[in-house]
């Protein structure tokens, strides 16, 4: 049996909720491409079990924030799943010591102690990659193998919700808005935390004290940023 095969379905009752949406979700074509890629030897990340992690931490019903990143890390034994989210103890990456920054300048206070955002996703933060594979030292190798294809699956699916905040940073992420139904729900953008435009506009957008004012204002729980 080939190595991601078990992509066929989404996890945490994803499925179920698109087959009761009758919302078409093609997952074959990105699966039947990585099996392709894994016969060629081609060194893939994340590992094939943490391809869905954003999917398994963080259930549709659950869902509150939803950030879109562009592609996981392309370094081995790096990326875990979740945008912007490195395994624990691996290096922060310069994007996200950006993040945090904002938060600290924003909040005053940061949750994580590490790299890895499982806590966020646990609270209901999609972390969503806009590709959800990469090949080894090759950013973006993996854009065109259908994950666009689920991506805007995805957000169609999740219109059927109310007041999702979304934090789109970078124009990769923003070029997505058009997806979302911002009858229904939120969108904040700024430019990419990354070092080359963080200073740009995304140190000081106060992203995150604007989550949770729109999630209490509608009595969601807030995030514990």
């Amino acid at each position: 049996m080939n190595t991601y095969n078990n992509l066929k379905q989404l996890p945490n009752k994803w499925h179920d909720e698109f087959k009761k949406s009758k919302i078409s979700l093609d997952l074959l074509s990105p699966v039947n491409k990585l099996n392709d890629l894994h016969d060629k030897q081609n060194k893939i990340y994340p590992e094939v079990d943490n391809i869905y992690n954003a999917f398994k931490l963080c259930s549709y019903k659950d869902v509150k924030v939803v950030i879109l990143g562009q592609d996981p890390y392309h370094q081995k034994g790096v990326a875990n799943g979740l945008a912007f989210s490195v395994h624990a103890g691996s290096k922060i990456p310069a994007s996200l010591r950006n993040i945090y920054k904002e938060i600290d300048s924003d909040i005053g206070s940061i949750m994580n102690k590490n790299g890895d955002l499982n806590g966020w996703a646990k609270q209901g933060v999609l972390l969503l990659n806009c590709s959800l594979s990469v090949e080894d030292s090759r950013p973006g190798s993996h854009s065109s193998i259908g994950w666009e294809n689920v991506l805007e699956s995805v957000i169609k699916l999740l219109n059927r919700k109310k007041n999702i905040v979304y934090l789109l940073w970078g124009s990769n992420s923003i070029s997505k808005r058009y997806l979302i139904n911002e009858n229904n729900h939120i969108v904040f953008s700024a430019p990419h935390p990354s070092p080359l435009s963080a200073y740009r506009g995304f140190f000081g957008c106060k992203h995150f004290s604007k989550t949770n004012t729109y999630l209490a204002k509608n009595n969601i729980k807030p995030i514990n940023w």
